[in-house]
């Protein structure tokens, strides 16, 4: 079946005792043995749970993985796919990623003995140079990258890796498999916040980690069983029902994305506009060749940090708050919000600096959104 049927049914057929076409939630810590013996297949709800476990079903269909596991938070299933990990190698990592996956790496992991080596991952001869110095175990990568939107060559990167012998994970957020499958391209893991476009109602926090091979799917299950981070069944529910409309959000949310960066593109007080869709993008053709679209997030640079303020205590349609993906616009100020804990002269060098500003465009109408950020910057 094609994705967009995958995703309306998702968690359908689930109760054959009642034929619910909505699969029921089992809001249960625990369940009871046939006999001695005997299990019906679930035992204690942290090691596995039927509302979660057709979530993580559709979510591996969709992914093309071997198996799915549904995390309390993005950072829960990037967590324990960087578990997986052996202490003592490197960890190739995009050099600008959400600000929360500096802090998990940089304060938790380089302590287990992991080493994090930050590299513009959109520059594959970069990444190259680094697996060539050995001792690497994968290369984290966010396609496109956050805030800045860079675009790298996932299947390039998959064979590079490979090659010495390191895992591919690709953190999928901001595209969804509805875009993109990294596993279609050699990746060998994809993690996603949940919370964001999967979800897509601002209702939930999730995450979700989806592994290529049964044996990562198998270490990727026991981590979530040991560490004790899994969904529980009501948000697996909510995140179902979020992926019943994700092709039809992202269809309108990428419509609208296209029209508010090109208005942004020719605004005299913007500097600079971040969006892969755009013909004077370096990332465009990439994206073209590996996804059937660019996603709805944007990035811009205004003329002046002084219209920062304003901007953000006057837009009306657009909200000022974290995270993304949801059917509401949201902006947000990454150097004080997401970026913060990231260097502040590599934010520098990067251009994540205090006139940018990024975007999650919603499905509003793109009139409303222009006019908001047209009054605004003006």
């Amino acid at each position: 079946m094609q994705i967009e049927t995958l995703l309306a049914q998702a968690g359908m057929r689930r109760d054959p005792a009642t034929g619910s076409l909505s699969v029921p939630i089992y809001q249960t810590a625990t369940f009871s043995h046939p006999a001695l013996g005997k299990s019906t297949g679930y035992d204690y709800s942290r090691s596995g749970n039927p509302t979660r476990a057709a979530l993580e079903s559709v979510m591996a269909e969709m992914d093309g993985g071997a198996q799915s596991c549904a995390f309390a938070s993005g950072l829960a299933a990037l967590d324990a796919t960087l578990r997986v990990l052996p202490a003592g190698t490197r960890l190739v990592v995009s050099e600008d990623p959400y600000g929360g996956t500096v802090r998990l790496v940089e304060h938790f992991f380089r302590q287990c003995g992991l080493e994090p080596v930050y590299v513009d991952t959109a520059n594959t001869r970069l990444v190259a140079r680094v697996l060539k110095k050995g001792r690497v175990s994968a290369v984290l990568l966010e396609i496109p990258t956050n805030p800045l939107l860079r675009v790298a060559d996932v299947r390039a990167l998959a064979q590079l890796a490979h090659q010495y012998g390191a895992l591919l994970i690709v953190d999928n957020t901001f595209l969804t498999p509805y875009l993109f499958r990294p596993l279609d391209h050699g990746a060998d893991i994809a993690v996603y916040s949940a919370t964001k476009y999967l979800g897509g109602h601002n209702d939930v926090v999730a995450g979700i980690a989806t592994a290529k091979s049964g044996e990562w799917g198998e270490k990727l299950a026991y981590t979530q069983n040991a560490t004790g981070a899994p969904l529980g069944a009501q948000d697996s529910w909510l995140l179902l029902r979020g992926l019943k409309t994700l092709a039809v959000r992202l269809e309108r949310q990428q419509d609208n994305a296209m029209r508010v960066a090109r208005f942004l593109e020719t605004h005299p007080h913007v500097r600079r506009v971040y969006y892969p869709g755009l013909r004077a993008s370096p990332g465009r053709r990439r994206l073209s060749r590996q996804s059937r679209g660019y996603g709805a997030m944007v990035s811009f640079e205004v003329d002046r940090v002084e219209r920062v303020s304003s901007i953000l205590s006057e837009v009306r349609v657009f909200s000022f708050a974290e995270s993304l993906g949801g059917v509401e616009s949201l902006i947000t100020y990454p150097i004080v919000q997401t970026h913060a804990n990231m260097d502040s002269a590599l934010c520098a060098r990067l251009g994540i600096n205090d006139r940018l500003l990024r975007l999650s465009v919603g499905i509003e109408s793109s009139h409303d959104l222009i006019h908001d950020l047209s009054r605004v910057l003006s």
